[in-house]
């Protein structure tokens, strides 16, 4: 009996050191294959940016490229000369007295606080504007001058003499209907407005003929 536990003593002895042997064959592969993933990146990034380089020095300008910088180029000079058009185009002003020019500033102060007159209750019905119209109605509030009605006009919101037929510029103004009417005009206080009812070649020759004289237009078109 005791032979047969020495016999199985045995083979349990020899069967450990096996299975140790194994682990450490394990451990020492692992790490190598490790290293071999490593190293084939490291070469495969190496060569894709050789590549990359080798096409870049070979790759000629496309059409687009091309494009690109005839654009820009371009941008640029088509911009520089609208800033030299906005230089040029200067509209001119009337010789007028100092004390005109007061008086068309106070007209500015006065036009500042007048309110717009509308017409009664314009704000109820659609059918009605917005237009001024004396209110003539029996029971009118508006007529009668109640408080918290809109206001009405009146002769204390009038302008001053001097200035009440003028342009806000200082000008003059004069209805164009011809070229012979731009005889009549004095460029220095007077400025011309052309009819409605011309039509486009007159007022064609009518704009070219004022920048000859130097006669400035208000309601001015055909710019040049």
């Amino acid at each position: 009996m005791v032979e047969e536990k020495k016999t199985n003593d045995k083979p349990s002895e020899d069967k450990k050191p096996k299975e140790t042997s194994n682990k450490t064959t394990q451990k020492k592969t692992e790490p190598k294959a490790d290293e071999k993933k490593e190293t084939k990146k490291t070469t495969d990034k190496k060569e894709t940016k050789v590549k990359k380089e080798e096409k870049v020095e070979a790759k000629p300008v496309g059409k687009k490229e091309k494009t690109e910088i005839k654009t820009k180029s371009e941008k640029k000079t088509k911009e520089e000369p609208k800033k030299q058009d906005k230089k040029k185009k200067m509209k001119k002003k009337p010789k007028l007295s100092n004390e005109i020019r007061d008086i068309l500033n106070v007209r500015k102060d006065i036009k500042k606080r007048t309110p717009k007159f509308r017409r009664e209750e314009w704000y109820r019905y659609k059918r009605i504007d917005d237009n001024w119209r004396r209110p003539d109605g029996l029971h009118s509030k508006m007529r009668e001058n109640l408080k918290y009605r809109p206001s009405r006009v009146r002769v204390g919101f009038r302008g001053p003499k001097k200035t009440r037929k003028l342009h806000s510029s200082g000008f003059e103004e004069i209805m164009v209907y011809n070229t012979k009417d731009l005889d009549k005009i004095n460029p220095d206080i007077q400025a011309a407005r052309i009819g409605k009812s011309v039509g486009t070649k007159k007022r064609i020759d009518i704009e070219k003929i004022a920048e000859e004289r130097n006669i400035r237009i208000l309601n001015l078109q055909h710019e040049r």
